[in-house]
């Protein structure tokens, strides 16, 4: 139990939960009053940790900042997936350091740091066992919307990941747990909105006619393609561009030209925008793939909604109408940018239950 949680009198604290990813980092602020969201503040910010890790401090320090100032005790719910980044030796590393980030950038806060096996741990005991804390903000997210939403399939196409995780019966039945299970189970893609390779979406392209093998360099990533389809805004391209040029469908057409060794001169814009479709059919059919191998498994969430949120669900809700399955927008119930952020809400509440049914 955190000091301010008693010395509030009324239990009246306020609970910053985080994502802390490789490429973006992402918070939320809520007051919990008598177990209820009294309002959700989120905030987000592009980071890409490998160009620099000593920035991170930095970067919470300014996502924080824009969720407003903190009039009452605070408690911090933490999640990452950064760790994974080459920038650190191991994923032992990795955790270690941003959990000496936030302890650093937020010494009066009390900071709990959600594990694998769905705790939270005061973040002084969660560095005696880093490992268990690597990439657990898939948990987080599902543990909060099982209880919305008991039996369902639960896809989070994020803009580097795509999370696709088995609900039934109020209890998250996902077989993976590490990175490398969840890869194995179908539960985890490495195909998202905005950050994926386009060589490691398609391996061929229609071009004019003909079927054109790609270059598998890093020309184009799949932020392009949604914003010449239209599927994403240029302020929604919130990562760096492979030939760091500023978003916008003219840039965004020239480097998809270049997947095939072309141009805009060597190529017209149909025939660009042509492979652009082609390629989002084919990142579809990807998160098809993962979903069937769960729903080959589960068979009975073929009659349950899809639950589709994260930048990228526009992917989901495609993938779930071309399998016939119900889909439920989430947007209606939450708002469209807690949705897009919902592992550091789904935190922040979690921690907001678990404070109160901990009477000590």
């Amino acid at each position: 139990m955190p000091w301010g949680w008693r010395r509030t009198g009324k239990g009246m604290i306020r609970i910053v939960g985080w994502d802390i990813g490789a490429a973006n980092i992402k918070a939320a602020a809520i007051v919990p009053d008598r177990g209820r969201p009294d309002g959700v503040r989120v905030s987000s910010r592009p980071f890409e940790i490998w160009r620099g890790k000593e920035g991170l401090p930095e970067t919470l320090r300014s996502v924080y900042s824009a969720l407003g100032p903190a009039h009452l005790p605070e408690a911090m719910a933490v999640t990452m997936t950064a760790e994974l980044s080459d920038v650190f030796a191991t994923k032992r590393e990795g955790v270690l350091f941003v959990l000496e980030c936030i302890k650093g950038c937020f010494p009066k806060s009390a900071g709990y740091v959600f594990s694998l096996s769905g705790e939270f741990v005061p973040l002084e005991e969660a560095g005696k066992r880093p490992l268990d804390f690597a990439a657990a903000n898939w948990l987080a997210a599902a543990r909060w919307i099982s209880g919305f939403f008991p039996d369902c399939l639960l896809v989070d196409v994020g803009s580097t990941t795509t999370d696709i995780i088995p609900i039934m019966e109020g209890r998250v039945a996902a077989i993976g747990r590490t990175d490398t299970e969840r890869l194995s189970s179908g539960e985890l893609l490495f195909t998202g909105a905005l950050r994926t390779n386009l060589a490691a979406i398609v391996q061929y392209v229609p071009v004019e006619g003909l079927f054109c093998r790609v270059a598998a360099e890093y020309f184009a990533i799949s932020g392009d393609v949604h914003l010449v389809l239209g599927h994403l805004k240029a302020r929604d391209y919130s990562c760096a561009t492979p030939d760091g040029n500023p978003p916008s469908v003219v840039s965004s057409r020239r480097r998809i030209a270049r997947l095939v060794c072309a141009d805009t001169e060597t190529l017209s814009a149909e025939s660009i925008d042509d492979i652009a479709r082609y390629i989002h059919a084919r990142q579809i059919l990807q998160i098809c793939e993962g979903m069937n191998q769960i729903l080959s498994r589960l068979p009975r969430l073929r009659s349950r909604p899809v639950i589709a949120m994260g930048a990228g669900s526009f992917l989901a809700e495609a993938a779930a109408e071309n399998l016939g399955l119900e889909i439920r927008d989430l947007a209606r119930d939450f708002g469209k940018k807690p949705i897009a952020v919902m592992p550091c809400v789904a935190a922040a509440h979690l921690l907001a239950v678990s404070l109160k049914e901990d009477p000590r």
